[in-house]
């Protein structure tokens, strides 16, 4: 008798282990919700708790996309405390005017939970958090191309993609594809002479990354000891927006060497970049120095410089700050565009002037890395 397509993949299933549980994945009911169209195309819910193993959903989706019949897949992953449906909360308690900062005392009756030990990796090198208060102020841009600036120098250079919630380098490095494993390992992927890995490799390019930070602190501890980055100079590392799970959770799991702090100039980005070095200093990472960037567009006609964005944010957070100033990068419409076609501007047009800022910009913090821990 023929199988249907729901048989086949059920079929499939029963046949990937889930580690956790000791039986496969339809057992250990990890797996959920799975919908087929007519066309073959597919799509279901994988439960991943922090505890397991993020390769789980790559092999429930190698599973799927090898049954026949089926012409596409499409995997939602979900924390399991979120997925099942809870009883309505008891009604809250008149609020305090008191919020909870970090260190603070825990309140009466809440368990206390340590994080894990530091683990140190020192075939990654020099590990450097490339970070910013808010979005939209091109630090993602800037970690591509100053990973690439330091390839270029003769380094051996990995980035890591810690931004979770908007994955943007596989976008902006051209490469798209389900990493490999080789001996339990995963492989990076590589490009623009660099290795790469993302969760944007194993994930639906239109699916939210909805997880708590239980679930962000096991992929960035994943990234940095299941894949196989060889020998490495230098490892960056770039951060969400913000201060919260990522850039705790980095900082947790591993000793990070130093911080760049990415803003534009004007006064709102500023703001927010100053709490993000508070944040690192406050968590004993040092602080490398301050890149601004957008910091003006040079008028195409008289050569002259137009501060769209306001002027002498950077210097002003940096005086404040005691950090230096380590660059400028101007507005140049190519930035974007090679964040677009995966051909970053370093690479694409290697003469411009932002690419010579960003040039000058690394050999700033390698000298900034020299200078703290001594020459590689």
């Amino acid at each position: 008798m023929t199988q249907t397509l729901q048989e086949r993949i059920a079929t499939a299933l029963q046949g990937v282990a889930h580690p956790r549980h000791g039986t496969d994945v339809l057992t250990a009911e990890a797996v959920r919700d799975i919908g087929t169209t007519t066309a073959g195309k597919v799509r279901l819910t994988v439960l991943l708790a922090a505890s397991d193993d993020a390769n789980l959903v790559r092999d429930v989706r190698d599973a799927v996309q090898g049954v026949e019949g089926v012409t596409e897949v499409r995997v939602d992953v979900k924390d399991p405390a979120q997925y099942e449906r809870t009883p309505p909360p008891a009604p809250a308690p008149k609020p305090s005017r008191a919020l909870p900062v970090m260190d603070a005392a825990p309140q009466s009756g809440a368990k206390n939970v340590a994080p894990p030990p530091q683990v140190m990796y020192p075939q990654l090198g020099r590990i450097i958090a490339v970070s910013s208060g808010k979005g939209g102020v091109g630090k993602s841009s800037m970690a591509v191309n100053l990973a690439i600036a330091l390839a270029q120098r003769g380094a051996r250079v990995g980035i890591m993609d810690a931004d979770v919630y908007g994955p943007n380098l596989p976008l902006m490095l051209g490469v798209d594809a389900a990493p490999a494993v080789r001996d339990e390992k995963i492989i990076p992927l590589e490009a623009h002479g660099i290795k790469v890995m993302s969760i944007g490799f194993l994930i639906e390019k239109e699916q939210p990354a909805i997880w708590r930070g239980p679930i962000v602190m096991k992929i960035i501890t994943q990234f940095l000891r299941d894949v196989n980055w060889g020998q490495l100079d230098y490892f960056l590392v770039d951060m969400p927006p913000g201060t919260g799970d990522a850039q705790l959770s980095l900082v947790q799991a591993t000793s990070v060497h130093g911080a760049v702090i990415v803003t534009t100039p004007q006064q709102v980005a500023v703001g927010d970049a100053l709490r993000g070095v508070k944040m690192f200093e406050r968590v004993s990472v040092p602080v490398l120095g301050i890149l601004e960037n957008m910091s003006w567009f040079e008028n195409p006609e008289t050569g002259k410089p137009i501060a769209l964005f306001g002027s002498g944010g950077g210097q002003r957070l940096a005086d404040e700050t005691n950090l230096p100033l380590l660059g400028q990068v101007p507005i140049d419409p190519r930035i974007q565009e090679g964040g677009d076609t995966g051909r970053p501007i370093i690479v694409a047009e290697p003469d411009a002037k932002a690419s010579k800022a960003i040039r000058a910009i690394a050999e700033q913090v390698v000298a900034r890395m020299d200078a703290r821990w001594g020459g590689a």
